[in-house]
């Protein structure tokens, strides 16, 4: 026999062998699966709430833009000099500059009071005495002191304007989610691998003499282990499946009513659809569906290997 079925061979026989230890086993299975689901279930929606808040912080801060005033006798030959400026700090860190004419400030103003706009009738043309500015948009708002501090040393700013006190809050709220997010998914990489091992040892101690026959014949470590290896790769696949159908059924209702939230729609927020967060919560759940299966298993075998 060559090596190539040699390890055919091999593998057939490890996950018929697997799939027999979870059929033979149903009951410790079948709580090994409803806990791998309920671990991966409460990862998941932690981690959309987390994508979520990081897109809604990059939604804000698209709108919490520095505003640069300029000096009112600026030429228009200084005012193109400050865009150049301000981009040169550099666009690692600018994402936008967007310009804001006297006119366009008027028209703002007209908007903010438009029950009493008649006040502005006297500021047209020459008599208008807003400043232009600039609206600067940040790659990250972690940068706004940075920026702040440049643009403040530039000629001809007369002012810089920014909600300093939201860009704080907005950083720590996005800092602190991902944080819990990290926790939440180490316990229940933990919580995981500990059902999963447990269960498995079920199954190894019940055939503990077939496995020291095995040994004493000469069959090595890993042809004992693969059949277990494999018995905890199919629970975790299958529970990785199931979180992923429930996950998505449950997230896109949930979504659906959210979304129809006036305040969202006022602060023309929108959230991530589960067709966005669907490819990498597949590829973290296989991985982790897979990953817990092989060192569950292997945690469960150490013990009877080393007899």
């Amino acid at each position: 026999m060559t090596e190539k079925e040699d390890i055919a061979v091999n593998s057939f026989y490890f996950v018929g062998e697997g799939f027999r230890n979870v059929l033979k086993n149903k009951k410790s299975s079948l709580i090994s699966l409803i806990t791998m689901i309920c671990a991966m279930f409460i990862f998941g929606v932690a981690f959309a709430i987390g994508e979520n808040a990081t897109s809604v912080v990059e939604q804000v801060s698209a709108s919490q833009g520095i505003q640069v005033y300029m000096t009112t006798d600026a030429t228009d030959e200084q005012i193109n000099q400050l865009e150049s400026d301000i981009w040169n700090i550099g666009t690692d860190k600018i994402q936008k500059v967007e310009f804001v004419s006297k006119q366009q400030a008027l028209e703002t103003m007209k908007t903010s009071f438009e029950d009493a706009d008649w006040i502005f009738d006297g500021y047209e043309g020459e008599n208008n005495i807003f400043p232009v500015s600039y609206i600067v948009s940040l790659t990250d708002l972690s940068y706004t002191g940075e920026v702040e501090k440049a643009i403040g040393q530039m000629d001809n700013v007369d002012k810089i304007r920014s909600s300093n006190e939201t860009i704080d809050t907005l950083i720590k709220i996005a800092h602190g989610v991902r944080l819990a997010v990290i926790v939440i998914f180490v316990l229940l990489i933990v919580m995981a691998v500990t059902i999963i091992s447990n269960t498995i040892k079920l199954t190894v101690h019940s055939r503990r003499r077939e496995i020291s026959i095995m040994k004493y014949v000469g069959a090595t470590d890993g042809f004992i282990r693969g059949p277990f290896v494999v018995e905890g790769i199919i629970i975790g696949l299958i529970a990785a499946l199931l979180t992923i159908l429930m996950l998505g059924l449950a997230y896109d209702f949930i979504i659906s009513k959210i979304a129809q939230s006036d305040v969202l729609q006022r602060m023309n927020i929108g959230l991530l659809s589960f067709g966005e967060l669907s490819q990498v919560i597949a590829i973290v759940f296989l991985v982790l569906g897979i990953g817990i299966g092989i060192v569950g298993s292997s945690i469960s075998m150490k013990k009877y290997l080393e007899v």
